[in-house]
């Protein structure tokens, strides 16, 4: 999440942390692509992607919006809403969901007239009747996990919602863009089986069913922060690992609802099942059609302490986010089919998140939920070619293993080493006087016998990992270092120009 930090919380996330989204790998050997996108919660289903700004060296407003451009994500959500930021989105066809941080709640909530003022200022140069990108934003999220983020602003909560519904309304804007909050999945409880979730009980009558009264008449979205990755944390053992990861299981071990004999193929839909059932059993069978949910975040860390937190590692961080935009949006995977107790009402969400937030405190892997680094490129590759047009190009069948450029040069020998020694990779090409000797450089050398495992591997996954000193890429390394040797073939002949 962008406001806080990420824990646990009973049955499921409390705080914690593509629309179409169209993601291409067109990576280099030093920067690279993967994916993300968001909206209101109505529609077809979507995958979007979040951006946290506790990176260090974050790109400029101009080059960020370039790289998303570059990398064809139309969808993000941010925890504010810098006019900076937005007025550089504005011509690239990206929505936007828009938040409002925790600490400016008091004042919105407090004041209708603040709240009116907010739009004006953050919301009109962008959507109003004047303005050159009138589809940029998409809907506004009001705080995020405020009841375990900053219970004391959660009385200003829903004022500030309303208020700002209304100066929407008063734009003529509230049908195209709801207002909504991000709760964490925390305020269900029980949720495992679905069947019999509830909300808590302390925010159920006071908070919980007058936001949805809100939500349904003002056609907005319960927005939820739902992590499997907390779930399977929490289960001490209960949770299988595969099921939250949407691996398939055999129909025996499949998880089943004993209330309603539902079957559940993963931990994801029985998360959002919950949802529905804490609503269904709040409202009452009577009231008007629930409002729909969105996940306004979900993910998994591709890093973390080996201890503490054994599962948060790239190979599952990968399966998780390419099983998860496959099961959105590819048909024949549950894509667009809803979960077992609602078929055909999929919820769209949002990954958290596009970059390594590398300043964020706490555990090791909140610095590490990102589909990139800071630099732009890629933590891992999401494998979900074919997932209704999620990726624009298919290059992952014509992946490289390279060195990577943040891990320490001693890292990099080391597993070089072992490449070359008890790897078996066939590095002959790399020694003195053979073709890819030059540039004489330890990265470009460890790149070359990095990529010369991976492929005797078979690109298996885990064989381009090297104790977190090697990434994988689409560009062959191999010509990289023919166009080094070109140059420096030019570089030696270029005294002999001066001379003549």
């Amino acid at each position: 999440m962008g406001s806080g930090s990420r824990g646990g919380g009973s049955g499921g996330s409390l705080l914690v942390p593509l629309f179409l989204l169209l993601l291409s790998f067109h990576l280099s050997l030093r920067c690279s692509s993967a994916a993300g996108a968001g909206g209101n919660g109505s529609g077809e289903p979507y995958v979007g992607v979040t951006i946290g700004t506790a990176v260090t060296n974050l790109l400029s407003p101009s080059d960020l919006a370039s790289f998303l451009r570059a990398q064809h994500i139309t969808r993000v959500r941010l925890y504010d809403a810098d006019p900076r930021l937005l007025s550089a989105l504005a011509p690239t066809g990206v929505r936007v969901i828009v938040g409002v941080p925790n600490d400016e709640l008091l004042a919105l909530g407090s004041s209708p007239a603040t709240a009116s003022a907010w739009v004006t200022r953050r919301v009109l140069p962008f959507a109003g009747p004047n303005s050159t990108s009138p589809n940029l934003i998409s809907a506004i999220a009001v705080g995020d996990e405020v009841p375990t983020a900053l219970p004391s602003a959660l009385p200003v909560l829903l004022p500030a919602i309303r208020s700002l519904s209304a100066a929407l309304a008063a734009a003529n804007l509230s049908s195209s863009i709801p207002v909504s909050t991000p709760l964490p999945f925390s305020v269900v409880l029980d949720p495992f089986p679905p069947s019999q979730a509830y909300f808590n009980q302390s925010l159920a009558k006071s908070f919980i069913l007058p936001l949805l009264a809100h939500l349904a008449n003002t056609s907005s979205p319960l927005m939820l922060n739902l992590y499997p990755y907390y779930a399977l944390m929490q289960g001490g053992g209960v949770v299988p690992l595969d099921t939250a990861l949407f691996r398939p299981l055999p129909p025996s071990q499949e998880m089943v609802d004993p209330n309603t004999l539902l079957h559940y193929t993963n931990v994801f839909d029985a998360m959002v099942d919950a949802v529905h059932v804490a609503v269904r059993n709040l409202l009452g069978n009577n009231s008007a059609a629930p409002p729909p949910v969105l996940v306004t975040e979900t993910g998994w860390p591709s890093y973390g302490d080996r201890r503490a937190e054994p599962y948060a590692t790239r190979d599952n961080a990968e399966a998780y986010n390419s099983n998860l935009i496959k099961h959105v949006l590819e048909p024949g995977t549950g894509g667009g089919g809803g979960t077992p107790m609602r078929p055909g009402e999929q919820a769209s969400v949002y990954i958290y998140e596009l970059f390594n937030e590398d300043l964020r405190p706490g555990p090791v892997s909140e610095a590490n939920w990102g589909l990139f680094y800071g630099n732009g490129t890629p933590v891992y590759l999401l494998h979900a070619s074919g997932a209704g047009g999620f990726l624009a190009n298919d290059t992952t069948d014509r992946t490289f293993c390279v060195a990577s450029d943040d891990a320490d040069l001693k890292a990099v020998q080391a597993a070089m080493d072992w490449a070359c020694g008890p790897g078996r990779a066939d590095c002959t090409a790399i020694q003195p006087g053979q073709g890819c000797y030059q540039p004489d450089d330890v990265r470009a050398h460890a790149s070359y016998a990095f990529d010369a495992y991976y492929q005797s591997q078979g690109r298996a996954s885990g064989s381009c990992y090297f104790q977190g000193a090697g990434m994988v890429t689409t560009t062959d390394p191999i010509p990289f270092l023919e166009k080094w040797l070109a140059m420096l073939d030019r570089l030696a002949k270029w005294p002999h120009f001066l001379s003549d």
